[in-house]
């Protein structure tokens, strides 16, 4: 049966696909993990300001949770190829209850420093599996159809964007008792959400079904081609990424550190201000899922990309805190819409033996250089410099989404001649 509507009645938000099972628990553990992921987006660098961190110190630790975890994801999404992908999400979940526990026992700030390193917390990652994202992707991969995965994957996304607004709103509770108690006794709640997540998860993966891989196909020379336009397009995709990355890190994980400071606005304001944000981003993720079956996963990276491009040059430019809350509203609905679909297009041009190799690079070429953007960015806001994060992103964004269209416009026909076949 066709999952397309007729053209003249065509709705971007109907939907006719029955989910596997075990998509449905990987859909639902994103999004138990995307609610202290939106959480600690608001509260986490305020958290280590109001401990008296530095704008660098902020910067410095937020980089190293991302390059952790950029160069773990190397490693796992290689080992999942070759093993199950089950286990790998069951240790980032037990991770995730130490790095969240070890705060909650210690005041030290070097165990704190650890923790947020290693458990990747305030990066804002929209519910993924951190270092472990790579066999999540591949495991979905899967149980999903080729034709199907556009809007699978932008499903993923949406769902997760719900739940950091969930997050974000939860962000804002502790308003209610800050008063008269420490940042640590204030903040703690935090890394208890942490935790109640991955025992959530913990349940929720271990229950769900993995299927055995095929046996790998004899190794010829047609084999040998497609390896090597597979590793050509997986350079490619890294080259973009770098770009795409740093962008990403000069302005997304120390929004709210900006608006603090740019503003002189709290937790309650900066917490209604990411719910928002982040609702809206799931509405467009599902309306970009629609998107990629009408126009092509790269038609729909390209124009929510280069939307995201202008309102990013505009924002800080905004006089009154609720307009500069308005366009980022909208800059990340634009932007944020768009991951499912990058990341769809990847594990369908990449054959289910290297799936797992090709979400690795994706995640580790894009966290790499995202994770020095908190360092670059830390000590500009921190010194008054408002404005030049956000010029420099938007300038590497905007190369990134030309070379975006230059490199994946093409393959969009593969995709949908695989999908048709399958």
């Amino acid at each position: 049966m066709s999952t397309k509507t007729p053209a003249r009645h065509w709705n971007p938000f109907s939907f006719h696909i029955r989910l596997h099972a075990t998509a449905r628990r990987l859909l639902l553990a994103r999004t138990v993990r995307s609610i202290a992921q939106g959480a600690l987006v608001v509260d986490l660098a305020l958290y280590l300001n109001a401990l008296h961190w530095s704008g660098l110190e902020i910067g410095l630790v937020l980089s190293g949770a991302g390059l952790s975890a950029a160069v773990f994801s190397l490693l796992i999404g290689h080992l999942s190829d070759r093993s199950r992908r089950r286990p790998f999400l069951l240790w980032n979940e037990a991770l995730t209850v130490a790095c969240g526990l070890a705060p909650l026992l210690s005041d030290s700030h070097v165990l704190l420093a650890a923790a947020i390193v290693l458990g990747g917390f305030g990066r804002g990652q929209n519910g993924a599996a951190g270092p472990f994202g790579p066999a999540e992707q591949a495991w979905l991969a899967d149980v999903v159809p080729v034709k199907d995965r556009g809007w699978v994957y932008s499903l993923n996304n949406g769902v997760a964007f719900f739940g950091m607004g969930f997050g974000a709103l939860i962000a804002m509770l502790h308003a209610l008792w800050m008063p008269g108690v420490t940042p640590r006794a204030g903040y703690g709640f935090l890394f208890l959400l942490v935790i109640a997540g991955a025992v959530v998860n913990l349940w929720l993966l271990y229950a769900a079904e993995e299927r055995l891989k095929s046996a790998p196909a004899a190794r010829g020379a047609r084999v040998r081609r497609r390896q090597r336009w597979e590793s050509h397009l997986l350079w490619r995709l890294a080259r973009l990424n770098v770009l795409n990355g740093l962008s990403m890190g000069l302005v997304g994980p120390l929004i709210s550190y900006w608006f603090a400071l740019r503003f002189g606005v709290g937790p309650e304001s900066i917490g209604s201000v990411m719910a928002g944000t982040f609702a809206l981003t799931g509405v467009m993720a599902f309306y970009t899922g629609r998107l990629t079956r009408r126009h092509g996963l790269s038609r729909a990276v390209v124009w929510s990309r280069g939307a995201g491009v202008v309102l990013l040059l505009v924002l800080p430019f905004m006089p009154w805190f609720w307009l500069a809350a308005l366009i980022y509203m909208l800059r990340l609905a634009a932007g944020g819409a768009s991951v499912g679909a990058r990341q769809a297009q990847i594990v369908s041009l990449i054959r289910d033996e290297r799936r797992g190799l090709a979400a690795s690079v994706n995640a580790a070429s894009f966290q790499i250089p995202q994770s020095a953007g908190p360092g670059i960015a830390g000590p500009l806001i921190g010194a008054g410099l408002f404005v030049a994060p956000f010029s420099i992103a938007a300038a590497l964004q905007l190369v990134y989404v030309i070379g975006y269209d230059r490199v994946f416009a093409r393959y969009d026909r593969i995709t949908e001649s695989e999908g048709q076949a399958g």
